[in-house]
């Protein structure tokens, strides 16, 4: 028989490896399982159990709260507190699937104010590890402890509190152990979780043991000491107060200096109603309040309390609980952004007239910085009981009445009805096509800024009395303290940009028609925004239309842009129209038209400056909100103290 024919004809058993079709029956999941995947959703590393076990023990009225860990915490993880305990009828309890003391009803879930309330933590805990709670509840004779796996109670001795042991970490479930990092990595991280608490809680003492070898120590102390203790002092002096309060809402904490941005976002902490939360609501109003006044890539540094009622926010949004919804995002967004901007609109050179008195607390000094930059606000209600209470001192910003008879070369609130191009040609000495204008505003270019001749008044200015120009770049001032080096340029930039957005960002931008409409590409999303905000385009000085199912054609720009990425800027008005509010992406787009004149209406290097005229950009730039950094986040001005200046001469050695 040919073997080829035989093949052919003999019948093919399916592989083995590959399933028989089918139904597979429903079948309800065996406890272990569902044991499992409910540990996958709350247990992600050993900082995660020590997140939960920390949760508990503040739930517990705990003031001394002791961790010990041993190989980064994959081997052990001890949790010791001092707080109330737990009874020993409730102990086997305790270690069930949803089992809390927390809430009892759904009206308690809406308005839940305590750190832990799913009642998951422990059971989770104990399917993945090797588990033991010892516990003496206030009043009891003796502890108990209790075994997770065995089930075995029997007595033990210690103090009135919980001791949580968890050992083995994933033994049962070896494929997830291999995922974690180094033992190094993962103790960082369990310290990381203990500091988020360590912030929230300073009236709180912390403890960290790793290997027997203590790691971090918090003793309970002031809110203003725990911030020194857990983020040092160098953040205090980089960082100023923030405070806004509307209602129910209230928001404070400190927001860091943008000089003292870091490349990697690891210090940024939010707390709403004191539980340490992740929210890309809250992230972006930061990032916008920084937008114009940080350079590049950097991420600010800043710790922002929230309180809110707790009716208003929605805290049982995912097993970890460190997500949160509100009922109205918008209102957290803006009060937000408008708080951390508030924060960093008064300069340094200001802020140094009026040093923060002693004794106040941060919620405090919060209060008197929002006081000194927004003027008189509604005096607030009662802080948190674990804030000191006191009187916050009056502040008002400083006054330099000696030097406001002379006037800047910017627009100021005389020429409020100007157009935005009227503005900027006036100030700029050329419009943005390139064309050169009349006789008499190049000539006003060429003297800007013209100031009348002036004697200073013989006191001592935040940026000091200017005293020579290098190079037509810098500008070298003397003040009590040393010597102020300024970017002239850079820092008359950011005067006209404030100026100009005090006096027309309200205004609809002008618009200039394009003899050739551009057009280009776009998504759907960008076609669906263009056409539902067709009013806001306009008010931009865009006319953005669909010109097919997937092109779009742009048949005006603004006036003041006409040397701009038409293309590029309505890509990003668009996308910020489908993302936010129409009134955000107007005053975000507004901004970068600003933004654009200031550097085109700022004076140029290379331009000689009188001493008069030196002065009265040091003077402007004292009254001028966020005068420490240029439109693009660079700084305007270096102090170098007596103390640099001797040493960079060996002076005193």
């Amino acid at each position: 028989m040919d073997l080829s024919s035989a093949a052919n004809s003999a019948p093919i058993s399916p592989s083995p490896a590959v399933p028989s079709p089918g139904r597979r029956a429903i079948r309800e999941l065996p406890d272990e399982l569902i044991s499992q995947i409910a540990a996958g959703e709350v247990v992600e590393r050993p900082a995660s159990v020590v997140r939960e076990l920390v949760d508990n023990a503040l739930d517990a009225g705990a003031t001394q709260i002791q961790l010990k860990l041993m190989a980064g915490g994959v081997r052990a993880i001890v949790v010791e507190d001092d707080g109330l305990g737990i009874p020993l009828e409730e102990l086997p309890l305790a270690l069930k699937r949803h089992a809390t003391s927390k809430i009892r009803s759904l009206d308690e879930l809406e308005s839940v104010a305590t750190m832990g309330f799913r009642g998951e933590a422990l059971a989770a805990i104990s399917s993945v590890a090797e588990m033991a709670v010892l516990s003496r509840f206030d009043g009891a004779p003796h502890a108990h402890r209790l075994d997770a796996r065995s089930g075995e109670l029997q007595p033990a001795a210690r103090a009135r509190g919980t001791s949580v042991e968890v050992r083995e970490l994933f033994f049962s479930t070896p494929a997830r152990r291999k995922f974690l990092k180094t033992d190094a990595t993962e103790l960082a991280h369990c310290v990381e979780a203990v500091r988020r608490h360590a912030l929230a809680r300073p009236d709180v003492g912390f403890t960290i043991w790793h290997e027997g070898k203590l790691v971090e120590q918090w003793r309970a102390a002031s809110s203003e000491a725990r911030l020194k203790d857990v983020l040092g002092e160098d953040f205090m002096a980089e960082s100023r107060p923030v405070f806004a309060e509307s209602g129910p809402l209230r928001i404070y904490g400190r927001a860091g200096l943008p000089e003292a941005a870091r490349s990697r976002a690891d210090m940024q902490y939010v707390y709403v109603n004191g539980r340490y939360v992740r929210d890309k609501l809250i992230a972006h109003g930061i990032r916008s309040a920084y937008e114009d006044v940080l350079h590049g890539h950097r991420q600010p540094c800043y710790v922002l309390f929230i309180e809110i009622a707790p009716d208003r926010v929605d805290v049982n949004v995912h097993p970890t609980k460190i997500e949160v919804r509100f009922r109205d995002g918008r209102e957290i967004h803006q009060k937000v952004r408008y708080a951390v901007q508030d924060a960093l609109a008064l300069s340094r050179s200001a802020a140094a007239e009026a040093p923060a008195p002693s004794g106040l607390t941060p919620l405090q000094e919060a209060q008197q910085a929002a006081a000194q930059v927004a003027g008189s606000r509604p005096s607030p209600g009662n802080p948190p009981a674990w804030f000191q209470a006191g009187t916050v001192a009056e502040r008002t910003a400083p006054s330099y009445a000696a030097s406001n008879n002379w006037q800047a070369p910017i627009p100021n609130t005389q020429q409020a009805s100007l157009g935005l191009a009227e503005v900027a040609t006036l100030y700029g000495g050329r419009d943005y096509s390139g064309s050169l204008l009349s006789s008499a505003q190049a000539q006003a270019e060429q003297s800007a800024p013209a100031l009348p001749n002036q004697t200073l008044p013989q006191h001592d200015w935040p940026l000091g009395r200017a005293i020579a120009q290098i190079q037509g770049v810098y500008v070298l001032a003397e003040n009590a303290l040393g010597l102020i080096i300024v970017d002239m340029h850079a820092a008359h930039e950011r005067v006209v940009y404030e100026r100009l957005k005090a006096n027309l960002a309200a205004k609809a931008i002008e618009s200039q028609p394009l003899l050739i409409p551009v057009t280009f590409a776009a998504t759907a999303q960008e076609i669906a925004a263009a056409e539902a905000h067709a009013e806001t385009l306009a008010r931009l000085g865009l006319d953005v239309a669909p010109l097919s199912a997937k092109v779009l054609a742009v048949r005006a720009r603004p006036a003041a842009l006409a040397g701009g990425d038409v293309v590029e800027l309505a890509r990003q008005v668009l996308a910020e129209l489908s993302q936010f509010e129409a009134s955000q992406a107007i005053e975000r787009a507004q901004h970068e038209i600003l933004a654009t004149m200031a550097c085109h209406g700022a004076v140029r290097a290379n331009r000689q400056l009188s001493l008069d005229e030196m002065n009265a950009l040091l003077r402007d730039m004292e009254r001028t909100e966020r005068a420490d950094q240029c439109n693009h986040g660079r700084p305007t001005w270096r102090q170098l103290s007596m103390r640099e200046l001797d040493a960079l001469f060996l002076r005193g050695r």
